[in-house]
């Protein structure tokens, strides 16, 4: 497995990771490639999008961007919003810690200091991927919890 930037050509690969969690009910967001390339490989507060590669297949991925003034999700201004997406098909492999790391770099390179994961209520799985990274609880919506992770 390798761990690198997502290039614009990485787009199906990306939905194909997002169709799959669409497809185990873990996902009820757009999982096209036209939706790939807006919200995650295009947009100017892209920070980083590393992807887990196995020979053609991308088997998840994690976005790094920057939290602008007026985001949509409500994070401070200057923080890190990260998202993670990995098939169910190749859970449990250290996928997510291993793009962690390669998010990590991107957001110290862009001298970013806090990041923000929002994670729905009750996404246990995500909850303690998050958790086992380092992230803490800093905030409780209806139907999400905020996590913070600062960087050293």
């Amino acid at each position: 497995m390798q761990i690198r930037q997502a290039t614009l050509e990485d787009a199906e690969g990306v939905a194909g990771v997002l169709m799959e969690l669409v497809a185990a009910g873990k996902r009820r967001k757009p999982a096209t490639a036209d939706f790939a390339l807006g919200h995650y490989l295009t947009p100017d507060t892209r920070l980083s999008v590393a992807v887990a590669v196995e020979g053609d297949t991308i088997l998840g991925f994690q976005s790094l961007k920057l939290a602008a003034e007026g985001n949509v999700y409500d994070v401070t201004p200057g923080w890190g919003i990260i998202g993670t997406h990995i098939r169910p098909s190749a859970a449990r492999r250290g996928i997510g810690r291993q793009l962690f790391e390669a998010t990590q770099q991107a957001a110290k390179a862009a001298g970013i200091t806090d990041i923000d994961a929002t994670i729905g209520a009750t996404n246990d799985e995500g909850l303690g991927y998050y958790e086992a990274m380092g992230f803490r609880t800093y905030e409780r919506l209806d139907g999400a919890v905020r996590k913070r992770f600062r960087l050293p």
